[in-house]
């Protein structure tokens, strides 16, 4: 403990903003994806590099898309990813949708890699 006396509460932050501020502090640019519907998302733009702003259910990443890095933490409900709204390969670790693990998916040439990155 780097202070006993005169702690920071952890509870005045949520689980994806801590992700992020690691995200960040380990040089990572991320920019915040919203979700289009409740844990939906879609990504359009090509070769970006973004955070999910909520557990994931599915993500598509449109014709626009042939490449980009999602950060993400799966729903309890995850299905996976799309592109172009069609099922595509998707190749790595199993995803394990508890709902704060944080994983790492990578589009290129049109198949989606999945690394797990939390414990």
């Amino acid at each position: 403990m780097i202070n006993n006396d005169r702690i920071v509460p952890i509870q005045e932050i949520s689980l994806l903003d801590a992700y992020a501020t690691m995200l960040l502090i380990g040089n990572v640019s991320v920019t915040k994806l919203s979700a289009t519907d409740p844990a939906t998302f879609e990504q359009a733009t090509n070769s970006a590099t973004v955070l999910a702003a909520e557990p994931v259910k599915t993500f598509d990443f449109a014709s626009t898309a042939t490449a980009g890095t999602v950060y993400f933490v799966p729903a309890l409900g995850y299905e996976g990813f799309t592109l172009a709204g069609t099922a595509t390969e998707t190749a790595g670790d199993t995803v394990e949708p508890n709902g704060k693990a944080l994983y790492k998916a990578v589009l290129a040439s049109g198949t989606v890699t999945i690394t797990k990155l939390a414990l």
